[in-house]
């Protein structure tokens, strides 16, 4: 099975309408450092388009909620992430929020339980942030899932723990008036996908997922952030892909796993994955030029 699509030519590749429909009302992940980088979101995200904003231990809350300001101001729905192992406790907790909500009018959130191991304070997971009620009234939350595993929680009891908090968080869904999804990590290859989203379904995880891709990026960009973000397969798969010197000086695009994962949604109707969350490890541009190229909508040019 072909995991990656390195192109020599310049000649387009015709777009399925598999594709085409697999990337409408995309999201994408931006961090405050990145999005500063971009002197006006319009010219590259179609309107409406959800953005997350990354949390990374150490940003100060100000600029994340500037950043999800500022967003929000062009046009853009904001998800910004909470991150339940840096927030120190809850009055923390409700202090984000009320200035997400004041400054940015932030109705949307990921609640994840954040890159690193120990925790700050009293949180150490995103059900616990739940249990608090400070996301009453939030029109949307999102919740982290992990198809190939996560070094955090395999520690911790692996399968049978993200089952079982998954389970948790689903009868929430199912009683809460907010509207909830998985957004996951970054992935690769589409057939260990399916495969945890159908167990999913099998276990009556009925929240629809927003399947991270990561995308266009040079090769050593990737294995750089796919080890910090402990993915697990994948990661083998990269490092497989290093060790070829040709290989390793070409981009890689991805347009086989969208394309495996589009075809799969487009023959299976029940299919739980609704669409897709992109991780723009290449540049911001260069992630909105690949979705415009492979049949998503275009941003609008800024003189226009």
């Amino acid at each position: 099975m072909a995991l990656f699509n390195f192109r020599r030519d310049t000649t387009p590749a015709p777009v399925s309408d598999d594709v085409e429909a697999f990337l409408q009302g995309y999201s994408i992940e931006v961090m405050p450092r990145t999005a500063e980088k971009i002197e006006d979101f319009r010219a590259l995200l179609p309107k409406g388009t959800r953005v997350y904003v990354a949390h990374i231990e150490g940003t100060p809350i100000a600029d994340m909620v500037a950043t999800a300001k500022r967003i929000a101001r062009e046009g853009f729905e904001v998800m910004p992430h909470f991150p339940a192992r840096i927030i120190h406790d809850k009055a923390t907790l409700a202090d984000w929020i009320a200035r997400y909500k004041g400054e940015a009018n932030v109705t949307e959130a990921l609640l994840l339980g954040g890159g690193v191991s120990t925790p700050a304070g009293d949180f150490d997971n995103s059900m616990q942030m739940i249990e608090t009620g400070l996301f009453d009234g939030f029109k949307r939350l999102h919740v982290a899932g992990h198809p190939e595993g996560n070094k955090d929680i395999d520690k911790d009891g692996g399968d049978a723990v993200v089952m079982k908090a998954l389970a948790w968080k689903q009868a929430f869904a199912d009683r809460s008036d907010a509207a909830f999804a998985i957004a996951t990590q970054f992935c690769f290859e589409a057939g260990p996908v399916i495969a945890w989203a159908n167990k999913l379904s099998a276990a009556g995880v009925k929240m629809p997922v927003h399947i991270g891709i990561a995308g266009p990026a040079k090769l050593q960009t990737l294995i750089k952030f796919a080890i910090a973000c402990g993915v697990g397969p994948s990661l083998r798969v990269l490092q497989k892909r290093a060790m070829d010197v040709t290989k390793l000086l070409l981009p890689y695009e991805p347009t086989d796993v969208v394309a495996e994962l589009a075809a799969h949604k487009a023959k299976t109707p029940g299919f739980n994955i609704e669409q897709v969350h992109f991780f723009p490890l290449g540049g911001i541009k260069t992630n909105a030029q690949w979705v415009t190229d492979n049949g998503g909508a275009a941003g609008v040019p800024a003189n226009a």
